[in-house]
């Protein structure tokens, strides 16, 4: 059972509201953790016949296996309750029906055929509950020639075009290196639209049902791409780490071993406070560094030797020389430094140290949006697989003692 002192003395914004939560892996748990953080009781509805795939993934913050221990799988999963629903066993929808008839929003990121064998979708749905709020995330949508298609962040990063934009123009294709859609604009999107739905229900008495194709929701986020293609008839070539409107604008070589910054000049006024930085050495009076068209022209010579410079000078050193006299610089950080030593994230207190029953104390994301009036909370770790079986199943939906013993023995709770 969820104590009551586990929540805290603040009454938080989505406090009320209550989420079936079948979704897995990673866009659809980011939404309703931020739903969670903010007040919403989120029950993740999992089985241990059918484990999410987070749960075994790696990192793990044990040396012993385990579905509890996963890092990836509890810092995405924190603030919710968990229970153990086996899906697939006929006698199970009567309980998630129970579910759902006392939950505000039912989501998922399945394909759509799973919640169609389930007798889950939206037309079944809200015959149980008629305000219900309905959101399904599937790959390419609920209809289509490619409804059914498998995927995950790294499948729809290729997908949506991202990776073939990521990288150097004589190399192949790079991508992003982590699955980009999963952590910004797919569970966001999702989350803006529930937002909308409720304060449409609250308005109207009436549910929504929102379909969210992850492939078309990261596409959205492509910018000037898209209109390159579709009104200019070009691709856009991929460009590394400049930009068409900056020079200098890459990534430099700092003192160290594997030490990088990243500095970026967008006008002749940063320019001139680049070069004062910098002792302005002979080659930045040249022609060839007058006008952002010249600097263009002479990208690779420029930063050739602006590495010369960064190279003599640790990447904190340069990025503060930088931002102190008004240009866009940054540090390159490696996991070690967010976790440790990122100055900004300290000062957001980003991460909060919660300690689970299995995986130990570890760090956790906290809040990545900051409302003033309104500030969330992440109020427990991620649960076990189960933990909240009793609760959930006995003071939620209103099951006897005797019913989920029975249902444990015939793998229906499981």
């Amino acid at each position: 059972m969820v104590k009551k002192e586990m929540m805290g003395n603040r009454r938080l914004p989505l406090e009320g509201i209550r989420v079936a939560d079948f979704s897995w892996w990673a866009a659809g748990p980011v939404a309703t953790r931020t739903m969670a953080h903010f007040g919403a009781q989120v029950i993740k509805v999992e089985s241990e016949v059918h484990i999410d795939g987070l749960r075994v993934a790696q990192p793990r913050t044990s040396d012993v296996p385990g579905i509890n221990v996963g890092a990836w799988h509890n810092n995405l999963n924190s603030g919710k309750l968990a229970i153990t629903l086996n899906m697939d066993h006929p006698e199970a929808r009567s309980i998630a029906e129970r579910l759902i008839r006392v939950s505000d929003i039912v989501i998922d990121n399945f394909t759509p055929r799973v919640m169609e064998r389930w007798g889950l979708t939206y037309k079944e749905l809200v015959k149980i509950k008629p305000d219900l709020i309905v959101v399904n995330m599937p790959m390419q949508g609920l209809s289509g020639p490619h409804r059914d298609y498998l995927g995950f962040g790294l499948t729809i990063m290729a997908l949506s075009g991202h990776d073939g934009l990521s990288g150097f123009h004589h190399r192949p294709p790079l991508g992003t290196g982590v699955n980009f859609s999963d952590y910004s604009c797919n569970p966001y999107h999702a989350l803006v639209a529930i937002l909308g739905a409720l304060r449409y229900r609250n308005r109207t008495g009436k549910g929504q049902h929102i379909e969210l194709s992850q492939v078309e929701s990261t596409i959205s986020v492509l910018d000037s791409a898209i209109l390159e293609y579709t009104v200019n008839g070009r691709i856009p070539p991929r460009v590394g780490n400049r930009l068409a409107n900056a020079a200098p604008h890459g990534c430099y070589r700092c003192r160290g071993d594997d030490r990088w910054c990243v500095i970026a000049v967008f006008s002749d006024e940063e320019w001139q406070a680049f070069c004062n930085v910098i002792g302005n050495p002979p080659w930045t009076k040249e022609e060839r560094s007058d006008t952002l068209v010249d600097r263009k022209q002479n990208e690779d010579d420029l930063d050739r030797l602006i590495e010369e410079w960064t190279i003599t000078r640790t990447r904190e050193e340069m990025v503060m020389l930088m931002q102190q006299a008004g240009v866009a610089a940054g540090v390159v950080n490696d996991a070690e430094d967010l976790l440790i030593r990122d100055p900004q994230l300290k000062a957001r207190d980003h991460y909060v140290y919660l300690d689970h029953p299995e995986a130990g104390r570890t760090a956790y994301d906290g809040i990545t949006i900051k409302l003033s009036a309104t500030p969330g909370e992440v109020r427990w770790p991620a649960r076990t697989l189960g933990q909240d079986n009793e609760f959930v199943f006995k003071e939620i939906i209103g099951l006897s003692e005797e019913e989920i013993n029975q249902y444990i023995v015939d793998g229906v709770i499981a």
